[in-house]
């Protein structure tokens, strides 16, 4: 059963607690407010509460659209970077800009308050902890996206400094600096788990994830190593993490609080009870409650890319000869004809769904693939649905539609099935913990470190317990096409598996950037659609690899520089 926001009963249990979520949040008054310790609570959770903004991480989902797991068409779906045309006033741009640096000042108010409050200090330390850990998050976030970025600490009051908030950037370097110190702090202070009633909050063990996710970045491979066995090997303490049997389960409500969520935005929905993300709303289709979008979808070449059960490479010209090369072909293994919700004509669907089931069973997982089924929400009820791959195709005759009307792949994973039995009330606010580190991502980074730090044996080992969880064939298992011979060879599989492993979840952006990939799965590229209609066509520059410095903060901030790709 699915527990309890922490964010909500930190709002049903406090009566000033709705007051965090009012703009400026730092005009909170201190002199009613931060006085006892269920309101310290509060005000972290409202810091909590602010990672599911859009702008935050609430279309974290959506980075995948910049890269070669997904695509979209408009601005949720980041169109305009696709496109290569956004700009340092691009809506995405400025609003993420705006929306970290905005969590951030919540994360500073807090500490700065619980800091003066008369608390044990054993209390006030994991409170602070926590806004420490958060802002060390959206820092690296923002740096990830922006590079070198003005630094704003607990010393700063908006209400008293509003007119000298002119910092110029510091330094990519003195901002991983500030963010260790975080980390570091909150790793001192943090407690290994929480009792039952306050599942979601930030824990020891997720501090070190996300130092050694920093570490990984910055390419220090001896330090991200000691961070991830920290929590792996459970050097210090018993942290109680492992990978979940059930992959799938993950992205359900089922899957809320299991040991493999490291640190998870803790959504809720139901009548009155808004406080999700919307994954529904544009991971999904026509066919999800509330009548979706769609905005994100996977690509075709990211459907190609999982393996056969076997691990050998997938080629639809294995079924089907001339496919590859022929969009003829494509269309008469994969298209039906309709009439007003008749099929007159259906292919061979018990082969492709045979060729389908004969895959990485996370593709199926993932996705809904053709002539799969689906339980959507039509006409206020249940109702099983169907992806058929042809045109006219709708919800009310059963049919999951494309908002776009192009034959695609569509996400699974997060996307609700029915009405989750009442626990969904608002296509916004889907009742799914959303995972922002998990145990099988610390695997696939440590065996990255390990790699590159040239310890090939220990890397393949943490790689296979994530292949192995969905009964996938492990590295150097005896097949020849899974032989791994060097540290390029390990590359290539690490790349593979978190494609495949964190589909859906945002990463692929982040490590494509840091592999100096982007380019590679970018530049020029055009989507197609499962039987190989042009959809979407990418542009890429070197300058994208960094976002520009929103136009309108140097305005506000003459101190601050444009990222020199951008002048």
């Amino acid at each position: 059963m699915k527990k309890f926001s922490i964010l909500l009963l930190g709002c049903l249990t406090f009566s000033s607690c709705y007051k965090l979520d009012t703009a400026p949040y730092d005009r909170v008054n201190s002199t009613t407010f931060w006085q006892t310790k269920e309101h310290a609570l509060a005000g972290v959770l409202g810091c909590y509460n602010a990672l599911k903004k859009n702008n935050v991480f609430g279309l974290q989902f959506a980075y995948d659209n910049l890269t070669d797991v997904g695509m979209g068409y408009d601005d949720v779906g980041f169109g305009d970077i696709i496109a290569g045309t956004f700009t340092d006033r691009s809506g995405g741009v400025v609003n993420r800009w705006k929306s970290g640096y905005d969590l951030v000042q919540r994360c500073n108010h807090a500490i700065a308050q619980i800091q003066q409050m008369e608390l044990e200090e054993e209390t006030k330390s994991v409170f602070i902890g926590e806004a420490r850990f958060l802002r060390a998050l959206v820092y690296f976030q923002l740096t990830n996206l922006y590079g070198a970025l003005p630094l704003y600490d607990e010393n700063v009051d908006i209400n008293r400094d509003y007119a000298e908030l002119n910092k110029p950037r510091s330094s990519v370097a003195d901002v991983t600096t500030f963010i260790r110190n975080d980390l570091q702090f909150a790793i001192a202070n943090l407690p290994v788990s929480y009792d039952a009633a306050n599942l979601g909050r930030v824990t020891k063990g997720a501090a070190y994830a996300l130092r050694g996710k920093v570490e990984l970045y910055n390419k220090n491979w001896g330090a991200a190593i000691s961070d991830f066995e920290e929590i792996v090997r459970n050097r210090s303490n018993n942290y109680g993490y492992s990978l979940s049997e059930d992959y799938a389960s993950l992205f359900t409500m089922e899957g809320d609080n299991q040991p493999e969520m490291i640190f998870a935005i803790q959504n809720m929905g139901g009548t009155g009870f808004d406080y999700g993300m919307p994954m529904a709303l544009y991971m999904g289709t026509r066919s999800t409650f509330g009548s979706c979008w769609n905005n994100s979808m996977p690509s075709t070449r990211f459907g190609d890319s999982y393996e056969n059960k076997d691990g050998s490479p997938f080629n639809w010209n294995d079924h089907f000869p001339n496919y590859n090369e022929d969009n003829t072909v494509k269309r008469e293994a994969m298209v039906s004809t309709h009439n007003n919700g008749v099929l007159t004509h259906v292919p061979d669907t018990a082969k492709l769904l045979d060729i389908y089931r004969n895959r990485d069973p996370r593709m199926m997982q993932t996705l809904i693939v053709p002539y799969s089924r689906y339980v959507g929400w039509n006409a206020n009820a249940e109702r099983e649905m169907q992806l058929i791959l042809a045109t006219g195709v709708n919800e009310n005759f059963g049919q999951i539609r494309n908002n776009r009307g192009w034959m695609t792949y569509v996400w699974r994973k997060f996307v609700p099935e029915g009405n989750m039995k009442g626990a969904i009330t608002n296509r916004e606010h889907v009742p799914i913990n959303f995972p922002l580190i998990r145990y099988a991502d610390v695997l696939l980074m440590l065996a990255e470190a390990y790699n590159e730090n040239n310890q090939l044996e220990q890397a393949i080992v943490e790689l296979n317990k994530v292949r192995e969880r969905s009964e996938m064939p492990g590295l150097n298992s005896g097949n020849p096409y899974l032989a791994v011979a060097g540290k390029e060879q390990m590359r290539q599989r690490i790349s593979h598996e978190r494609k495949i492993e964190l589909a859906g979840e945002g990463w692929r952006y982040f490590d494509l950037k840091r592999w100096e990939q982007l380019g590679v799965v970018s530049n020029g590229f055009i989507e197609k659609s499962i039987v190989g209609d042009n959809l979407v066509t990418r542009q890429y520059q070197t300058r994208h690899r960094i976002w520009p410095i929103p136009g309108q903060e140097i305005e506000i901030n003459p101190a601050l520089d444009q990222n020199d790709e951008w002048k």
